[in-house]
C-alpha cells in the first residue's frame, strides 16, 4: 500500500531541513504542462520548476536520448574526452552565437565560474590589481544560493547569519543605467545582472535601458554578464532576452531549460577573450560536461528550435498577458511580464499572493508566490491557446475574490 499524502508530508518534515514551504500538493507524474499529484487530480503547471521544464514535463525525444545515453556511458569526469563533449558545445556555440563554452551543472555553479573568470580577465588582461576586482550587480537579484552570490543578495532572507561575506561587489538598483556609470570604476571588471528579474516578481527594465548599460560596458572595458538562467531558452518569446533590445551579451549564462528538466546542466557562454584566460587545474566540475549531461542538452535545444517552441512562448504569451490585463479585479496593483514570463503583483489589503495559490490549487492550477504579494506564472513553453484560455477562466474566478 502507498503511503498516504499525510504520511509522506510528515515523513518530509521530521527528515528534511525546513529550507523550503511549498504549496500542499505531492506529485507524482508529469506530461507536457499537466502534472498529477499522488490522488489523481491533474494540475496545469504554472511554474514549469522555475523554467527549467519549459519543453514540457517528460518530453519523449528528451527522454529517449537520455535513456539512450545512460546506457552506454554516463560519467567520465574530464579527466578524458567524452563523444557527446564536441557536439554540445558546437551545437550550443551555432545556436548561441558563442565562441566559448564552458559547462557546469546547476545555475548558481555556472555564476560563481563567470564570477570567477571575469575576476581572472579582469586582472589579467584589463590589468586591475590584484584583489581589487569589482564586480556590479542589482538590488533585488537572484543569482542563486551559495555563499559567493547571497554575499551580494539584499534579501535579508538570503542574506541572514550566513556571513561573513566575499567583498568586491557594487550594489546598484536594477533599471537604472545613471547608476551603473556612475558605479563604475577603474576596477570595474564587470556588470552582472538578470535581463528580467524573476524571483524578485518578473521586474522589466525600462526600455532601451540594455542597449544603454552595453553602450556603457562597452566604453569602459567592462564585461556585461547576463545571467539568462531563467530567462534564456525561450521564456520570453525569444532564444534569449538579450535580442529583445538587440543587444550581445560579453557572458551569458544558461541553466535551467538546458536539460528540460531532465538533469542539471547549465553553461558559461563566452563572445570574446574571458573563458580564455582559464588554465588546466584552474577551475572544473567532476559532474560538469558529462556525456548524460551533454546528450540531454542537445536533444533539449533540437526540441526547443524543432517545434517551434520559442516562437509559441511569444504568442502564447502575449495572449496570457492580455487575458490576464483584461481581468478587472480589485485585488490586482499590476499585470506585468514578457513572453511566458507573467506575474500578477496583488494589492497588499488583498492578502497573501500564496493564498491565492493555494486557491488556484484548488482549480487545477499551480503557480507559486513570491516576496508575499506576487503570483508567478511560468508555464511550459508548449502550452497551446485552449489551454492558456482555460487557466484565464481559473484564474479569474480566484482572483476576483478576497481572500484577504
Amino acid at each position: 500500500m502507498s503511503p498516504s499524502v499525510v504520511d509522506l508530508l510528515a515523513t518530509e518534515a521530521r527528515f528534511g531541513a525546513h529550507n523550503y514551504q511549498p504549496i500542499g500538493v505531492v506529485l507524482t507524474r508529469g506530461e507536457g504542462v499537466w502534472v498529477w499529484d499522488t490522488e489523481g487530480n491533474r494540475y496545469l503547471d504554472c511554474l514549469s520548476a522555475y523554467s527549467a521544464v519549459s519543453q514540457g514535463h517528460c518530453h519523449p525525444k528528451i527522454l529517449a536520448a537520455m535513456v539512450e545515453q545512460a546506457q552506454r556511458l554516463t560519467l567520465t569526469s574530464r579527466a578524458f574526452h567524452n563523444d557527446q563533449l564536441a557536439l554540445f558545445y558546437e551545437e550550443i556555440a551555432a545556436l548561441t552565437g558563442s565562441h566559448k563554452v564552458l559547462p557546469m551543472n546547476s545555475g548558481a555553479e555556472a555564476v560563481e565560474s563567470a564570477i570567477k573568470s571575469v575576476r581572472k580577465w579582469g586582472y589579467e588582461v584589463k590589468g586591475v590589481p590584484d584583489g581589487q576586482a569589482e564586480i556590479i550587480v542589482c538590488a533585488d537579484n537572484f543569482h542563486g544560493r551559495t555563499l559567493g552570490v547571497v554575499g551580494f543578495s539584499t534579501d535579508a532572507e538570503t542574506r541572514g547569519h550566513f556571513g561573513p561575506f566575499a567583498p568586491g561587489f557594487r550594489i546598484i538598483p536594477f533599471g537604472d543605467a545613471a547608476a551603473l556609470e556612475q558605479a563604475i570604476t577603474p576596477n570595474t571588471v564587470a556588470f552582472l545582472v538578470e535581463p528580467i528579474q524573476g524571483e524578485a516578481g518578473v521586474i522589466i527594465p525600462p526600455a532601451g535601458y540594455f542597449a544603454s548599460v552595453r553602450e556603457l560596458c562597452t566604453a569602459h572595458n567592462v564585461m556585461l554578464v547576463l545571467d539568462e538562467i531563467q530567462t534564456g531558452l525561450g521564456r520570453t518569446g525569444k532564444l534569449l532576452a538579450e535580442q529583445h533590445e538587440g543587444i550581445e551579451a560579453d557572458v551569458t549564462l544558461l541553466g535551467k531549460a538546458l536539460s528540460g528538466g531532465f538533469y542539471p546542466v547549465s553553461a558559461v557562454l563566452s563572445n570574446n577573450d574571458v573563458l580564455g584566460t582559464l588554465r588546466p587545474g584552474q577551475h572544473g566540475s567532476t559532474f560538469g560536461g558529462n556525456p548524460l549531461a551533454c546528450a540531454v542538452a542537445r536533444a533539449a535545444m533540437r526540441v526547443l528550435v524543432e517545434e517551434g517552441m520559442i516562437e509559441n512562448a511569444a504568442t502564447q504569451g502575449a495572449r496570457f498577458l492580455q487575458g490576464l490585463k483584461d481581468i478587472r479585479a480589485n485585488t490586482i496593483r499590476e499585470v506585468r511580464g514578457r513572453g511566458l514570463m507573467l506575474a500578477v503583483e496583488l494589492h497588499p489589503e488583498a492578502g497573501r499572493a500564496r493564498r491565492y495559490c493555494e486557491a488556484l490549487q484548488g482549480k487545477g492550477i499551480l503557480a507559486k508566490d513570491t516576496h508575499e504579494h506576487t503570483i508567478r506564472i511560468a508555464p511550459p513553453l508548449v502550452i497551446t491557446s485552449d489551454q492558456v484560455d482555460w487557466a484565464l477562466e481559473q484564474f479569474t474566478t480566484i482572483l476576483t475574490q478576497d481572500l484577504s
